[in-house]
């Protein structure tokens, strides 16, 4: 089994320097090869990564900018992962892939997976929560196993209650997978993800040969 590589950064503002310009690089490389560029973002702790990566890429030209989970909220509530992106991230002739909030957790599952049809991720970006979740894949929820492209999720642990999310298997056909994880309280969790595959933490289930697991000192040492 391919271990992930780990960038190991002293401090939370190295690991956020790290990742975005792993980010950055990425759709140059996309678009010599099939035109195009696919990025999923996150949420959370991604604002100050995307506060950063808007001027590392000067062109954002065919650049298609995904999510790999978002809240059932309208695109400019404080919760939504579009507004907190558009927010933070500077990326002029971008296309952007919102996902249609207002059909509520099922359709807009339906209309994104949709959307998405065929495409395989160029890259995407991930994080982790203390219990061990990424994108909105929670521990001992069956949206961790399930196939398909997008899934709804309903009565979230953490609120809002409903939210769609990408699959593992589609996180897991990127190219390039990245897991961004900072703070000592999320060290016992990414030690069990750097332990090997669990299906009681999700993100050690990203497909650890395209995985690069960017975190500052304090997550990897506790």
């Amino acid at each position: 089994m391919s271990e992930p590589v780990v960038s190991r950064c002293a401090t939370v503002e190295e690991a956020v320097e790290r990742a975005a310009d792993v980010l950055a690089a990425t759709p140059d490389g996309a678009r010599t090869i099939h035109g195009r560029a696919h990025v999923a973002l996150s949420g959370g702790s991604a604002a100050r990564v995307f506060d950063l990566l808007g001027p590392k890429l000067p062109d954002w030209r065919e650049v298609h900018l995904w999510y790999g989970d978002e809240r059932i909220v309208p695109l400019d509530d404080p919760e939504s992962n579009h507004r907190l992106a558009t927010e933070h991230l500077d990326a002029p002739d971008a296309t952007w892939h919102p996902v249609r909030t207002e059909l509520g957790a099922v359709g807009a599952a339906e209309a994104y997976s949709e959307e998405f049809g065929e495409t395989t991720l160029d890259v995407a970006f991930n994080g982790m929560g203390p219990d061990g979740h990424t994108a909105s894949l929670f521990p001992g929820f069956a949206q961790v196993q399930a196939e398909g492209i997008c899934l709804p999720v309903h009565d979230s642990p953490k609120p809002p209650p409903d939210r769609v999310t990408l699959s593992l298997p589609v996180l897991n056909a990127a190219h390039r997978i990245v897991l961004f994880v900072t703070g000592a309280e999320k060290a016992p969790m990414l030690a069990r993800v750097l332990a090997g595959p669990d299906p009681a933490v999700p993100a050690s289930l990203l497909r650890r040969e395209h995985l690069e697991i960017i975190a500052d000192a304090a997550a990897l040492d506790g």
